[in-house]
C-alpha cells in the first residue's frame, strides 16, 4: 500500500526538498502541499492523507492548531510535527493536539522516513532529543495539564489571537475567518479578559511566548 503524505510548511524550498527525497520511496507519495495551517486543514479534508508532516510556525494558523482541527474531523490521520522548536511547551502542546510524532528539522532523512512508517503503523515516534524533553516533563508534571494560560482559550480564540499578533486588522480577520466584525471584536474582548491583557503589544508578546505565532516565518 502506498502511503499518502501531505507536507505543511511555509518554506517552499523545504517542501520541495522533502518531496524530492520522498519520491525515491515507492511506498510513499506526496498528494498535497500547504504553506499555512489553514491550507493544511483544507488539503487534509480534500485529500484524506495517511500522514501529515506539519511545521509549527506558519502564518494564518499555526501547526499546533491545525493539528488539532485535522484530528477533530479526521482522527485516523497521523500527524508528525517537523520543527526547529525543541522547547518543552511546543512539544507538549503538539502531543496534546494529537500529534503522533515529533522530529527536529536537523534530523537525518533516514530518521524522517522511519518516523513516517512508524506513525503510519499506528505507533508514536519522537526523535531522541524530543523524547528526553518529554521524559523531563513527565517527571516534573505527573498529571497532564494544558501548558500555560493559553489552554483557557477556545480554538477560535487562538486563531483570532494569532491573526491579531500577526498585525491583521479586525475587518481582515473577519474576512479570513468568514465571520462578522462584531464577532471578532467580541472574541478579542474575551481573549483579553481571559488572559488579563489589555493591549495588542501584550497579546503579541503572549502569542509568541506560548507558541501561537512566531511572527518571523
Amino acid at each position: 500500500m502506498t502511503l499518502k503524505l501531505l507536507l505543511a510548511d511555509d518554506h517552499a524550498i523545504l517542501r520541495e526538498g522533502l518531496k524530492g527525497l520522498i519520491q525515491a520511496h515507492a511506498d510513499m507519495q506526496v498528494v498535497a502541499e500547504a504553506a499555512t495551517g489553514r491550507e493544511a486543514v483544507r488539503m487534509a479534508r480534500r485529500e484524506k492523507p495517511d500522514v501529515v508532516v506539519m511545521d509549527i510556525s506558519m502564518p494564518d494558523m499555526n501547526g499546533i492548531d491545525a493539528t488539532r482541527e485535522i484530528k477533530e474531523f479526521f482522527p485516523e490521520c497521523k500527524i508528525i510535527v517537523l520543527s526547529m522548536h525543541s522547547e518543552e511547551h511546543f512539544i507538549t502542546q503538539a502531543i496534546q493536539a494529537g500529534a503522533a510524532g515529533y522530529l527536529l528539522k536537523n534530523s537525518v532523512f533516514e530518521e524522517f522516513i522511519g518516523a513516517v512508517r512508524t506513525v503510519a503503523a499506528d505507533k508514536a515516534y519522537f526523535s531522541p532529543a524530543v523524547a528526553t524533553t518529554i521524559v523531563g516533563y513527565v517527571k516534573k508534571a505527573p498529571t497532564v495539564e494544558t501548558e500555560g494560560p493559553s489552554g483557557e482559550l477556545t480554538p477560535r480564540e487562538r486563531q483570532v489571537l494569532q491573526l491579531i499578533a500577526e498585525g491583521k486588522r479586525t475587518k481582515d480577520i473577519a474576512v479570513d475567518l468568514g465571520i462578522g466584525v462584531k464577532t471578532i471584536e467580541g472574541c478579542r474582548t474575551a481573549i483579553m479578559n481571559k488572559l488579563n491583557l489589555h493591549t495588542v503589544a501584550e497579546l503579541t508578546k503572549y502569542a509568541i511566548r506560548n507558541g501561537i505565532t512566531s511572527i518571523n516565518y
